[in-house]
């Protein structure tokens, strides 16, 4: 088998592979509908917190920024945690879940504040936009190519070292929207921007897809399941984000 690589550092195929050295049976093995059925009851746990953290986000006074911060922070930590003891991924997936929840809500209802609206139109972008790269997957459509990994992998990861400088200039107290007015800006270069990195987040479902399935064919244990919806949600929650950043853009315009 080639190598296949996803552009989710979480969902890297060594993840898998390493985890396939020792024999299981068919019981304890990894399962496509079992990832599945773990991420649907992930997303429902990011619900329930994004709930609460909406709500308290919509209480005059409330200070909702240790939500904001521990959620954001948190799951930073156990998504590098998980990425080198992917054994615990049946404890720490749903406490990232939860965390990754209370970030969402708050952030989400301060957005629904400035444009009524935007989060279920965001909410629904995202779960038509996860059914449909499913379905391009399922119909082999969008075939997951040695080539489109890696031009796929490399945009991942510019991204990621540009949203990274972002956050080092805001350190030092540099005027992003000045220097750099597409990031968050409404104009056509702006939307532009976001409309890009909403095409590789997307795509990056279908890199998700690939591994979860060849995890699934190598026979990785029963825990892999947890990963694999852990990563999967990543994803997902970095396409809602981005989604929602980019409705933005489209509302300020109005």
């Amino acid at each position: 088998m080639s190598l296949f690589k996803s552009g989710n550092p979480t969902l890297a195929e060594n993840k898998f592979r390493s985890t396939t050295i020792t024999t299981i049976t068919d019981e304890n093995a990894m399962t496509i509908k079992g990832t599945l059925n773990k991420f649907g009851f992930m997303l429902l746990m990011l619900m329930g917190s994004a709930f609460y953290s909406w709500k308290e986000a919509d209480n005059a006074g409330a200070n909702v920024m240790p939500m904001i911060l521990g959620g954001a922070i948190g799951g930073l930590v156990i998504a590098i945690v998980l990425m080198f003891k992917k054994e615990w991924a049946p404890f720490l997936a749903p406490l990232y879940a939860l965390l990754e929840g209370l970030f969402i809500g708050a952030v989400s209802s301060f957005f629904n504040q400035a444009y009524p609206g935007i989060v279920m139109q965001a909410v629904g972008l995202t779960f038509s936009v996860g059914i449909g790269m499913y379905f391009l997957y399922a119909m082999r459509i969008i075939r997951a190519t040695e080539k489109f990994k890696s031009v796929l992998i490399t945009a991942t990861v510019g991204i990621a070292l540009f949203y990274f400088a972002i956050m080092i200039l805001r350190m030092f107290s540099v005027n992003i929207d000045e220097t750099m007015p597409f990031v968050n800006g409404g104009g056509m270069f702006g939307i532009g921007f976001s409309l890009l990195i909403v095409a590789i987040a997307a795509l990056n479902l279908i890199l998700d897809f690939d591994m979860i399935e060849q995890g699934a064919e190598m026979g990785a244990p029963k825990y892999m399941e947890w990963y694999g919806a852990f990563g999967l949600m990543v994803t997902f929650v970095w396409l809602y984000m981005e989604i929602l950043r980019l409705l933005s853009k489209f509302s300020s315009r109005n």
